[in-house]
C-alpha cells in the first residue's frame, strides 16, 4: 500500500467530523499565497473550483485534499499533517466559526517513504470536473 502524502491529527479529524455534520461533503485546498492563503482551506465539496494547475494529494477522512502546483513543487518531498490550532483565520474556510483553524505541519519523507508514495493527480479528479458541467 502506498505511503500517504497527507494525514490528519485526531484533533483535526474531530473538527472535520463537526464541519461535515453541519455542511456535508468537504474538500481541502492549500494554495501558495501569503497570509491566510498559505493555510489549508476547507470548503463544501465543489465550492472551490479545482483547476489544471492543482494537485490532488490524497484523502482526509473521506475528503479530497488539493494543493496548487507551485506550492507542491516546494513541498513534494514532505509528508504533510493537517492539524488545528485555536484561533480564527481571516478567510472563507469552514473552520472559522468553530474557533479553530486548520494548519499544516510538515517533515521530510524518509527514503523508504519516497520509494512508495501515493500517486498524485494533476487537475480536477473526474468526478470533480463533471460536477461543474
Amino acid at each position: 500500500m502506498p505511503y500517504p502524502r497527507i494525514e490528519a491529527t485526531a484533533e483535526a479529524l474531530e473538527l472535520i467530523a463537526k464541519i461535515e455534520k453541519d455542511h456535508g461533503p468537504l474538500m481541502f485546498h492549500q494554495s501558495g499565497g501569503c497570509c491566510d492563503g498559505s493555510s489549508p482551506m476547507c470548503y463544501p465539496k465543489g465550492d472551490f473550483i479545482i483547476g489544471a494547475s492543482d494537485v490532488w494529494l490524497g484523502n482526509i477522512a473521506g475528503h479530497d485534499m488539493y494543493m496548487s502546483a507551485d506550492q507542491f513543487e516546494y513541498w513534494k518531498h514532505t509528508h504533510l499533517t493537517l492539524d488545528v490550532t485555536k484561533g480564527r483565520g481571516a478567510s472563507f474556510s469552514l473552520d472559522i466559526p468553530y474557533g479553530m483553524r486548520f494548519v499544516i505541519k510538515s517533515r521530510l519523507f524518509t527514503e523508504t517513504e519516497l520509494a512508495d508514495l501515493t500517486p498524485i493527480h494533476q487537475g480536477p479528479k473526474e468526478e470533480d470536473a463533471s460536477s461543474h458541467n
